[in-house]
C-alpha cells in the first residue's frame, strides 16, 4: 500500500489522479440529471423536462 501511495503522489501523476476525481464528480451529476429527466418523461411532462434542461 505504501508503494501505491508513493506512485499516486508522484508529481507527474497528481494531475491524472485529480482528473479521475473530476470525472467521477461529473458522471455523478450527469446520472442525477438523467434520472430526473427520465422521471419527468415517465410522468408525461416532456415540456417541463425541456424547460428544466434549458436552465
Amino acid at each position: 500500500m505504501e508503494q501505491f501511495i508513493h506512485i499516486l503522489t508522484a508529481p507527474d501523476n497528481i494531475p491524472i489522479v485529480a482528473m479521475l476525481f473530476i470525472i467521477c464528480f461529473v458522471l455523478q451529476v450527469a446520472f442525477k440529471q438523467a434520472k430526473e429527466n427520465d422521471l419527468l418523461l415517465d410522468e408525461g411532462k416532456f415540456d417541463e423536462m425541456v424547460e428544466h434542461m434549458k436552465t
